[in-house]
């Protein structure tokens, strides 16, 4: 039995820093809001890999090979005979091997060592592939996370889940202390402007092409507008086809006479730099295409740092911009955009009244926060390890 008044051990099964990934950084900012926690040793990671090599730091326990099912199956065991108390998942279909990430399965089947799931997706119409990894995936766990209100309800419809199983959990924001929006401008060379960003890795799903367009009308009544576009294209995007995607968003910003009013910063930025562009930002924006996109880490940044969002109206967007907390466009619609933009461009009252609404949800969201939550659903789970269902292969 173990001695549950020592400090606990736990691990993270998933991608891992410096590996250009949401997961990655989302696992990293929970590990480190881990360090203030008592009753846990630091959490380690067991890394999955891509074709890329990666220069891991001392966290990572372990490295699977996403496409080697010997891997998995030697992890489960080195797992089975280890001092960890807990594993955590970071769920996301495309990081595991095998079709749909089905590798997972076995080595799931063969831990006896209790674990969470956390389901950074939650598909509303899987394929029976999909919807069997995340079904047996949450009956052999001890507890399973989602990040969105409204997919508890897919998890138990959709995917037959019990409800006592599922724990919602916001999607973290670090905590970072930054200048003020106007001394930022300044610092950046920005002083004077008003601020439109977006932030993440580039891809065609982003609708980025909508909100430039809608700069043309914004502009001939706001100058001053700047729309800030950070971030590098998604890595698998330009593996796949280079920079064909920002090439045309810088095409539409040529074609529109809008080089003045629209800025791309081509760079993986910084935690400090995420932070620094939102806080100095009057609007943020995230004109996605996806209608069924249930969690956004970079929504989340902007909720969680009080912006006034305007964004499409995908699952997410309509749960965290509810009760007055940002303006929802329509989908694929720049003249809609441009109007959800002027309305708050033309009207400083109710743009102050969205941030303190906005900043309310926010500063729940913080990751100092969102890890107490983490620390006590796996306290429990450790404690209480549900392993009757598992099945050796």
């Amino acid at each position: 039995m173990k001695n549950i008044a020592r400090n606990q051990n736990v691990v993270f099964l998933g991608t891992s820093l410096p590996r250009e990934c949401g997961i990655a950084t989302f696992t990293q900012d929970l590990l480190d809001a881990f360090v203030h926690i008592p009753g846990f040793n630091t959490p380690r990671i067991i890394a999955v890999n891509n074709n890329e090599t990666y220069h891991y730091e001392q966290q990572v326990l372990r490295e699977i090979d996403q496409h080697k099912l010997a891997d998995y199956i030697d992890t489960a065991d080195f797992l089975n005979t280890s001092d960890v108390d807990l594993l955590v998942i970071q769920h996301e279909f495309g990081i595991y091997g095998g079709e749909s990430g089905e590798y997972l399965l076995p080595f799931a089947q063969r831990l006896s060592v209790p674990y969470v799931v956390i389901f950074h997706t939650v598909l509303t119409k899987p394929s029976p592939k999909q919807q069997h990894i995340i079904q047996r995936l949450a009956e052999l766990s001890a507890q399973v996370v989602t990040m969105a209100q409204s997919t508890v309800a897919d998890l138990t419809a959709i995917y037959g889940l019990e409800a006592a199983k599922i724990t919602f959990i916001h999607h973290g924001v670090p905590d970072v202390k930054t200048a003020s929006r106007e001394a930022l401008k300044q610092q950046y060379g920005f002083a004077g402007r008003k601020i439109l960003s977006t932030f993440g890795f580039l891809s065609p799903g982003k609708g980025i092409e909508y909100s430039i367009e809608a700069m043309r009308g914004v502009v001939k009544q706001h100058p001053d507008s700047l729309y800030i576009i950070w971030g590098k294209t998604h890595p698998v995007v330009k593996l796949e086809t280079g920079e064909v995607y920002r090439q045309m968003l810088m095409d539409r910003v040529d074609a529109f006479d809008l080089q003045s009013n629209v800025l791309f910063v081509d760079k993986l930025l910084t935690q400090e730099e995420v932070i620094q562009s939102l806080v100095m930002s009057d609007i943020y924006m995230t004109p996605y295409l996806g209608k069924d996109q249930a969690v956004s880490g970079t929504l989340a940044y902007g909720v969680g740092y009080g912006r006034v969002i305007v964004s499409t109206p995908y699952r997410y967007a309509q749960e965290m911009l509810a009760e007055g907390r940002g303006l929802l466009a329509e989908f694929r619609d720049s003249a809609s955009l441009e109007a959800c933009i002027l309305q708050l461009l033309g009207n400083p009252s109710l743009v102050k009244e969205m941030e303190d609404r906005t900043l309310k949800l926010g500063i729940t969201m913080r990751w100092n926060e969102i890890a107490k939550l983490y620390a006590a659903l796996f306290q429990k789970n450790i404690k209480q390890p549900a392993l009757t269902k598992r099945s050796v292969i």
